[in-house]
């Protein structure tokens, strides 16, 4: 199974910044929208941040925005996650997602963040924030 391929995670500081990338292996077909999730132990995947397959619409869950920044690579299926700001409550397992289905095509970037679009994943990469 296509698997897509995260780096860029590790410790950090409170205040400090770190950058998230994600590709898709070679060869993968179309990819519609992408996006990062994240997942602390004994909690549910939660959404961060996600791009439309353009680039051009991001969307975001309410305690990160202003502080992380979704893009999108003109050329592949690339995307980062730039993390500014950082606190202890970002620490978590960080996990790439995509819709190679079209699922979202048709949806409103609010609708981004349903985790049942996206049909590849990532391994996922440790994000550890101290204080």
């Amino acid at each position: 199974q296509v698997r897509l391929v995260e780096s860029g995670g590790g410790l950090a500081q409170a205040g400090d910044s770190l950058r998230l990338s994600c590709t898709a292996p070679a060869g993968t077909n179309t990819i519609y929208a992408m996006a990062w999730f994240r997942q602390s132990p004994g909690t549910e995947r939660e959404f961060v941040a996600a791009v439309s397959w353009s680039g051009s619409t991001t969307h975001y869950r309410d305690s990160v925005k202003g502080r992380f920044t979704i893009s999108r690579e003109n050329v592949g299926h690339t995307i980062h996650l730039q993390m500014d700001s950082l606190k202890p409550e970002d620490t978590a397992v960080y996990y790439c997602a995509a819709d190679h289905q079209g699922f979202s095509v048709n949806l409103p970037a609010n609708d981004y963040d349903l985790l049942q679009i996206y049909g590849l994943w990532g391994q996922g990469t440790q994000v550890t924030v101290s204080s």
